[in-house]
């Protein structure tokens, strides 16, 4: 069965959207029809895919298939979902989908909040608004046939956030080791808690049909490390970087998943840990990963690598297997 799985972490900077890219195309690489699906109105998934030419074809008023012309007639109370085909990605094996961001899908977010205690209380036209973007989404899934649905959303816990973790089967969060990122987990499992139990209340209230609603319900997958700086020692960090390196699996465990286990919303691994993988700093070869619109792994000396960059690149790969590895069981 298809699976929807979105990358999350309330705080910004963590490196959500790239480690997204990265792996969304090993999973394409495995044989899986991957749909990636920008839900950031900063829309950075979507300039790391798209040139500036089919980012403007995109945002097409008449034509357009970004997330935004999706939901605009929704919004504007003047219709439903446009049914608009997604964007194949070129730097996949043919395999790989784009729902395109854009910056005004910022404007869905008032709508959300509107019509959320209308939704709650069974009323058709506000179920329509909250649950566009999961009917979307699933309609997209159909016209390719994807086996894994991956969603990159803004770092915030707002009515947008609510409407796109609800149609998710699986979250799971990038994070930085340091006193940011754990601070963004305190209140990212109360969050989720409350909006389960008023998902539970849409779904009780609709007494209709033909009306697919978001499930309400994602679970935690576990957490990736990234942006650290590498070292050979038990932590695979430098001493700076494992000062609160060594805090997150406790934080993660406190704040995310012992809030929402009772309620079947944490996956629990054999090995008692949520640490799904480690993605060090790349350092200068992101900047030459985004210029060309490929992982870091599928760049060469054609996209400006010299030297070492070169193997560095080639072997950056690995260090997305266990990652991977893990979705491929998951989906």
């Amino acid at each position: 069965m298809m699976k929807i799985v979105s990358i999350f972490n309330n705080k910004g900077g963590v490196g959500k959207t790239t480690y997204m890219f990265h792996v969304a195309h090993l999973m394409a690489e495995h044989g899986k029809t991957v749909l990636m699906v920008d839900a950031d109105a900063q829309c950075n998934l979507s300039a790391y895919c798209l040139s500036d030419s089919e980012l403007e074809k995109a945002w097409n008023a008449t034509r357009g298939n970004s997330i935004w012309r999706a939901v605009e007639d929704v919004y504007k109370g003047v219709g439903d979902i446009r049914k608009r085909q997604p964007t194949t990605v070129s730097s996949g094996s043919g395999n790989l989908y784009l729902i395109p961001g854009d910056v005004l899908l910022s404007n869905f977010e008032d709508s959300l909040g509107d019509t959320w205690s209308s939704a709650k209380g069974g009323a058709e036209p506000a179920l329509r608004v909250q649950s566009a973007l999961y009917r979307y989404i699933i309609w997209c899934t159909e016209k390719v046939n994807a086996d894994v649905v991956m969603l990159d959303l803004g770092p915030n816990l707002g009515a947008l956030n609510r409407a796109v973790l609800g149609a998710s089967d699986y979250f799971i969060i990038p994070m930085s080791p340091d006193l940011f990122s754990i601070r963004g987990t305190e209140n990212l499992g109360n969050k989720l808690v409350v909006w389960n139990k008023e998902w539970g209340q849409c779904h009780e209230a609709w007494s209709g049909d033909g009306l697919a609603l978001p499930p309400g319900k994602p679970k935690f997958l576990g957490y990736v490390m990234q942006q650290h700086n590498i070292r050979q020692s038990p932590a695979g960090m430098t001493k700076g970087w494992s000062i609160f390196g060594n805090r997150v699996e406790n934080a993660v465990k406190a704040n995310v998943v012992e809030k929402l286990a009772p309620n079947d919303q944490a996956i629990e691994w054999d090995d008692g840990t949520w640490n799904l993988g480690k993605i060090p700093n790349l350092h200068s070869l992101i900047p030459y990963s985004q210029e060309a619109r490929k992982p870091v792994f599928y760049c060469t000396s054609q996209d400006g690598l010299k030297g070492a960059h070169i193997s560095t690149a080639r072997d950056s790969k690995a260090l997305f297997k266990p990652i991977v590895d893990t979705l491929l069981d998951v989906v």
